[in-house]
């Protein structure tokens, strides 16, 4: 997979606490924080207890008593419980380690051979969605694939890129000098990054120190009007082009690396910006031939 953008395009061009209970004094204290994990895992979902146990299929009584420490669940019934919550891996690893089990989930090095199936569909996907831009985001918000139309997208709002380092969409649209500078809508797309990325770093240490790192944005005003969705808006020589965003990741991932990817989707929401988009990568199609 490659990590730059322009690499990725040059490629793309030719061809993702309760206390100890007194009545119960066995109890030990891994169990218990698996318990708390649990219930809190529980409580943010807004689901009872009834609710997760029919999810599921344990009983609402095990359940009690997983949470409460009198139970010690099996790693069986605890892979039912969090997949049932939809728990991150690295949160679930919590958990198990808690509940006194082994890591139940590794996170592979990119380059593993056990991921080559994984980088050829992410390239497979990328390719497809020329003319459209579309990027692949780590867990960090490094942008680590990209097809031809990002290049040309950048190319054509004039953002500098260098192929010496990895770019990051968070930097970019933050800093100055990067994609944030060229959109119209700057204000409310840096707020919008700044907020979900910052929900994410509560369980990501590697994004917070990033985001302490960078400039916080204004938040947006309350009675900012609402659209069905937010559009990125970029302003380019071929005057302004507006994107909407959609996003695939992997289903059923067993693999932490594999979980954090996510492909952002870039699609054209007018015909003018589809057919801007598809007069420069049939361009770069033509040169590619000669």
């Amino acid at each position: 997979m490659t990590s730059q953008v322009m690499d990725a395009s040059a490629k793309d061009s030719q061809s993702r606490s309760m206390s100890p209970s007194p009545f119960h004094p066995t109890r030990t204290p891994a169990v218990t924080e698996a318990g708390e994990h649990l219930r809190r895992l529980r409580r943010q979902a807004g689901l009872s207890q009834l609710d997760l146990a029919l999810l599921a299929g344990v009983s609402q009584r095990h359940l009690s008593c997983v949470e409460t420490g009198r139970a010690k669940a099996s790693p069986a019934t605890l892979h039912a419980l969090l997949g049932a919550l939809s728990v991150p891996l690295e949160h679930c690893n919590e958990v198990f380690l808690a509940a006194g089990y082994a890591p139940r989930y590794a996170a592979s090095a990119p380059d593993a051979p056990a991921l080559k199936m994984v980088h050829d569909a992410l390239e497979h996907i990328l390719l497809a969605n020329n003319p459209a831009p579309a990027i692949v985001i780590a867990s960090n918000w490094d942008i680590i694939a990209a097809n031809a139309s990002v290049g040309l997208l950048f190319a054509m709002a004039g953002v500098p890129t260098s192929s010496a380092t990895r770019l990051n969409l968070l930097d970019t649209l933050l800093r100055p000098g990067g994609l944030g500078d060229h959109l119209v809508n700057a204000d409310e797309i840096r707020a919008i990054a700044w907020q979900r990325a910052a929900r994410e770093a509560l369980g990501n240490p590697d994004l917070a120190q990033r985001l302490q790192g960078l400039p916080a944005p204004p938040a947006l005003a309350p009675d900012t009007p609402l659209a069905p969705v937010v559009l990125t808006r970029v302003r380019t020589a071929e005057g302004e082009l507006r994107f909407l965003s959609t996003f695939t990741t992997f289903g059923m991932p067993q693999d932490i690396t594999v979980a954090s990817l996510r492909i952002e989707h870039l699609v054209p929401a007018d015909d003018e910006s589809w057919q801007a988009m598809a007069t420069a990568y049939q361009r770069v199609i033509r040169n590619a031939e000669i």
